[in-house]
């Protein structure tokens, strides 16, 4: 058991002889409890270097010892949902001594990702998705006369979302040879993991069970009706003392619970079923953060850690903007009492934790079910509640059909408060960098980008007080340090704010853009405009900055396509407005993990990049430039 995380690399000489999964099976099966505990001690020392996600894969380290163990893997394929679970499995296969590149640019990425490791067979990083991808292998496996076996780990948190039902529902229909292992790590499916339920678990996965249920179904077969009797008498009792039931409806064969982290228990149970035919479900409980003491005690708290600074940075007094939208969302659900809070398991990320306590009966967290999230919201205002989803920008995409079929075409009130609508550390799979695109294409919306905090808070009011769908997208972290007006007054829809005036040059800044803009505007004499709002736009303010100067220029940390500038340039070409337009934001291509301020530079929507990129534009003539007459 460990209680801090040690600063320098702890002595692992069992682990350091693992280079490949083969070298882990060729050991004695009696030296895995030493490489148990020498990976969680590697585990804790490389993520308190690097950051990441931490207790996920603390209590997966004996699961992923033995399915490495169990499995020939890379031949068999192993697919880890989400991923927050995987460093241990990048630890073993062939990623040790890379792993203080993690979340680095060009190091290791921080979930699985299919091209970095022959063992990483599926990319990840949004839950859910494992079940589907693992039977998609499968039967291409099939197809090719391919006798490798399939694994999806996927955790009870992940087991909420719908897509996960949806491939369990299929898997039996495709009779595919699958294992799918629940790692339960929150009891939160079953409790039921005495005596008698560890016992049977023993009986549901012994070669002589497993034989013997496969010799009487082919007897039984062959006489009418008589295995249908035989295998509803098995699950009726099977039902009485674990919680597999609906697994075995769905066409599983369930076994389980078991623990998670009897080493022994899970190779001889793996062992067992490895070579089944069809599609079998085993259910393993762990601990979130086991052998982490701190991690054990508060195993939301430590999900992820920030690396161990040698000099830490001081702790910004600033609220955050996760902070100022709790605050008002309490603030103004004291003021009316329709308001309602809706989130899909993100209550400590959104800074719902004051409202849940506050308001304990207008708090909905629908677990990892975004879809479920906004239709639940759609259903809330029909009657005339006045739903708020918080939810972040990467996990609205998930629910985009909800979002138009329930929610806009409905013309429902419904605000979106998109939190991490921002380039993050994570990568890719993380980054909030579409919403601007994807929602400003849809009617009867408004989209609001605020660039302080104030102006956040007065956003959301307007939003909330709109008559139908509205969103308010914002970074993470703090803004810039702007009083904060307490008022709940709206602001006037689709109204920009000048800054300041200046010559040649109008730069347009959406949302938190404004700052490094505001020292751009400065160095050149441009003017600058605040937007405020991406739909409606400020139509007026945009037309006359374009008619009195040489160049406009759009900044969003959004993708160009479709973005914010798109909607700019539409506005000028229908109004026949002759002008020279730059669009600066996230590029046509996946930016990948880095520290954000370096993600930022890439994209050229820092300070130094704004500047260049206009300077460039103003100077070459090589350049095609868009003019609209």
């Amino acid at each position: 058991m460990f209680d801090k995380i040690p600063i320098e690399r702890p002595k692992t000489p069992l682990l350091d002889t693992i280079s490949t999964p083969a070298d882990l099976r060729a050991l004695d099966e009696k030296l895995l409890d030493q490489l148990v505990v020498e990976l969680r001690h590697f585990l804790i020392y490389t993520v308190g270097q690097t950051g990441g996600h931490f207790g996920a894969g603390l209590g997966v380290v004996e699961l992923t010892i033995a399915l490495h163990y169990v499995f020939s893997t890379p031949d068999d394929l192993i697919v880890w949902d989400v991923g927050h679970q995987a460093y241990p499995h990048k630890i073993l296969t062939g990623r040790r001594e890379e792993m203080h590149t993690l979340r680095k640019p060009d190091g290791i990425a921080p979930f699985p990702l299919l091209g970095e490791s022959p063992f990483d067979t599926f990319g990840v990083g949004h839950s859910s998705t494992s079940i589907s991808a693992a039977l998609g292998m499968a039967v291409a496996s099939r197809m090719q006369d391919r006798s490798n076996r399939t694994v999806a780990v996927i955790g009870d948190g992940a087991m909420t979302a719908g897509l996960a039902f949806e491939a369990l529902n299929h898997v039996a229909d495709a009779e595919a040879d699958l294992l799918v292992i629940l790692n339960d790590n929150a009891m939160s499916i079953s409790r039921n993991v005495g005596g008698l339920a560890k016992y049977f678990a023993r009986i549901l996965s012994s070669r002589l069970y497993l034989s013997m249920r496969e010799g009487s179904k082919k007897i039984l077969s062959r006489i009418p009706h008589a295995w249908e009797l035989a295998k509803k008498t098995e699950e009726h009792m099977k039902g009485m003392v674990v919680p597999g039931t609906l697994f075995d409806e769905l066409g599983l064969n369930y076994m389980g619970p078991i623990d998670g982290h009897d080493l022994k228990a899970l190779i001889n149970t793996l062992q067992n079923i490895k070579d089944l035919k069809g599609p079998q479900f085993l259910h393993v409980f762990t601990q979130k953060g086991k052998g982490y003491l701190p991690a054990e005690a508060s195993p939301v708290g430590t999900h992820s850690l920030s690396k161990i600074e040698k000099s830490p940075p001081k702790k910004s007094n600033l609220p955050s903007y996760s902070n100022i939208f709790g605050q008002w969302l309490c603030d103004m659900a004291a003021e009316d009492e329709l308001l309602v809070g809706i989130t899909p398991a993100m209550r400590e990320g959104s800074d719902l934790v004051d409202f849940s306590e506050q308001y304990p009966n207008r708090y909905f967290d629908v677990a990892i079910a975004e879809q479920h999230a906004v239709t639940l919201a759609a259903g809330m205002a029909v009657q005339g509640a006045k739903p708020v989803v918080a939810i972040y920008s990467t996990f609205l995409q998930r629910a985009y059909d909800q979002l138009i079929h329930d929610v806009a075409i409905q013309n429902l009130n419904v605000l979106f408060a998109i939190d991490r609508a921002c380039l993050l550390e994570d990568g890719p799979t993380h980054s909030g960098v579409f919403d601007l695109s994807f929602m400003r294409c849809i009617p009867n919306m408004i989209v609001m980008a605020p660039s302080d905090e104030s102006e956040a808070r007065q956003l959301l009011s307007t939003g909330y007080l709109y008559d139908g769908p509205a969103a308010v997208r914002y970074p993470r972290g703090t803004g810039p340090g702007e009083p904060i007006n307490r008022d709940l007054e709206p602001m006037a829809i689709g109204k920009a704010n000048l800054i300041r005036e200046g010559n040649t040059i109008a730069i347009l800044a959406f949302g938190a853009m404004l700052q490094p803009a505001k020292e751009v505007a400065e160095r050149l004499n441009a003017s600058l405009v605040d937007m405020r709002f991406v739909k409606p736009l400020d139509e007026k303010m945009i037309i006359d900055m374009a008619s009195n100067h040489d160049l406009v220029v759009t900044v969003e940390e959004n993708v160009l396509s479709g973005g914010a500038g798109s909607a700019v340039i539409e506005l000028l070409r229908h109004q026949q407005v002759k002008t020279e337009i730059l669009s600066l934001g996230v590029p046509d291509y996946f930016i990948h993990q880095d520290k954000p301020d370096n993600m930022l530079a890439e994209c050229k929507l820092d300070v130094e990049g704004i500047q260049t990129a206009i300077e460039n534009r103003l100077s070459s003539s090589a350049i095609t430039i868009a003019k609209f007459s």
